[in-house]
């Protein structure tokens, strides 16, 4: 089935194949009745195979021609809401919900930071299409990035999938990927102690010397690194470890 047409602004690169868009849902684990957010929805590619999961979907979109032609498709259905709104900056669920998007590249960032900069956002998962570049970064463990370790204190962050340029249309000049956030079980940080836990990591990126020139010897020696260590040395549980130690 061909892929929805998406005006080319933004950093916009529309999906081609709906077939493409049903693998993703399956693949992100999505359940019927299950909440979900299409960000940068575009028509509905990916709200209409959310849809066919039996999703409740909120699907927002920015561009008014592609809301128009979202809600003719979906007007009638009581199990979707179109919202005209910005991505970055629409309100949140206020109960679980789950993210399957395909982000526009230009704003890949600023969204992904609406979702998941506060740990008392009810997200329980997000499969976002991004530049692959921005994927890699946060998804490494190394080194690492005081963003990427803030988010993995409350999320497990993963490279689900490549989504070569083919698969847009019109195609990008680089490949993508399916950026998976997937909230943990067990935190590594409370959720309370969250900007706290910001300000520790702040403090200790800032520093492009030493980690000792911050950190005490013996909490360094506690998560088992050695005194001499820089700030993008340690990964996300090591980082949660020390901030534990110290406090």
């Amino acid at each position: 089935m061909a892929g929805e047409r998406v005006r080319a602004t933004r950093g916009r690169h529309a999906l081609r194949s709906r077939a493409f868009a049903d693998e993703l849902v399956r693949d992100s684990g999505i359940a019927s009745g299950d909440l979900v957010l299409d960000l940068g929805a575009g028509a509905g590619l990916l709200t209409g195979a959310l849809r066919a999961a039996g999703a409740r979907v909120v699907a927002v979109e920015l561009d008014p021609v592609l809301v128009s032609t979202a809600r003719k498709r979906f007007g009638r259905d009581e199990h979707v809401r179109i919202v005209h709104g910005d991505a970055a900056r629409v309100a949140l669920p206020t109960e679980p919900f789950a993210v399957l998007a395909n982000l526009p590249f230009a704003v890949g960032t600023a969204i992904l930071r609406r979702l998941l900069d506060d740990p008392r956002v009810p997200l329980t998962r997000l499969d976002a299409i991004v530049e692959w570049g921005l994927a890699a970064k946060r998804a490494r463990v190394w080194p690492s990035t005081q963003l990427s370790v803030y988010w993995s204190a409350w999320y497990d962050l993963a490279i689900a999938r490549r989504v070569p340029r083919e698969a847009f249309a019109p195609p990008p000049s680089v490949d993508a990927a399916v950026l998976r956030a997937v909230r943990r079980v067990e935190p590594l940080v409370p959720v309370a102690q969250a900007r706290a836990y910001l300000a520790f990591l702040q403090h200790g990126f800032a520093e492009p010397g030493r980690l000792r020139r911050i950190v005490p010897r013996a909490a360094l020696r506690r998560v088992a690194f050695a005194n001499d260590a820089n700030a993008r040395d340690l990964d996300a549980r090591q980082w949660a470890a020390l901030y534990r130690a110290l406090h």
